[in-house]
């Protein structure tokens, strides 16, 4: 249980809510960032993912905002989660981290229209501004498409505070990404 939901926590995405889809370069940007740190997530003995944190120095700024800058987060799976598993461990994450269940319950319906099915091998990068942000899927490495957005501040963070809260489920995750670890 607690595979599915540290997998679910790394996918939750968002509504298509930016007016204009990204130039190929856009979306592909994030891909020159620096990579800050890097988290292998296992339950048990099953690994689950393993996830990347980019950001254009190559620092995360340590803040109250869980987001004060460009980031993009990357979360390749090591097994098959099922978009209901990944909305699953999203909800609990944000229950355990204090969110109102009236908000996570709204964010959760997005993000049901935004989740696919994840096979092993699938990659989902969330790439935020600091404020709004775009998640990109792929079978593989090369090819990434957009698949939605978010464009509220309050559900930006908290997506990203399920890998990059203090408070997260996974403290030793959160060390790797953030560069503690290194």
């Amino acid at each position: 249980m607690k595979t599915v939901t540290l997998a679910v926590a790394c996918l939750v995405l968002a509504s298509d809510a930016f007016a204009s889809s990204p130039t190929n370069s856009e979306s592909e940007s994030w891909r020159k960032w620096t990579q800050v740190g890097q988290a292998q997530l296992t339950v048990f003995l099953f690994d689950i993912y393993r996830s990347q944190l980019f950001t254009p120095s190559g620092h995360y700024a340590l803040e109250q905002d869980i987001s004060p800058h460009p980031l993009a987060l990357s979360i390749t799976y090591q097994r098959d989660i099922s978009q209901q598993q990944l909305l699953d461990a999203t909800l609990k994450q944000w229950a355990k981290l204090g969110y109102q269940k009236s908000k996570t319950s709204e964010w959760a319906t997005k993000l049901e229209t935004i989740f696919p099915d994840i096979e092993q091998g699938n990659n989902l990068t969330y790439v935020t501004d600091g404020s709004t942000g775009r998640f990109y899927y792929s079978h593989s490495e090369a090819s990434q498409q957009l698949i939605g957005s978010i464009d509220e501040e309050t559900f930006n963070d908290a997506f990203l505070a399920i890998w990059l809260s203090p408070e997260t489920a996974y403290p030793q995750l959160r060390d790797g990404l953030i560069g503690r670890n290194q």
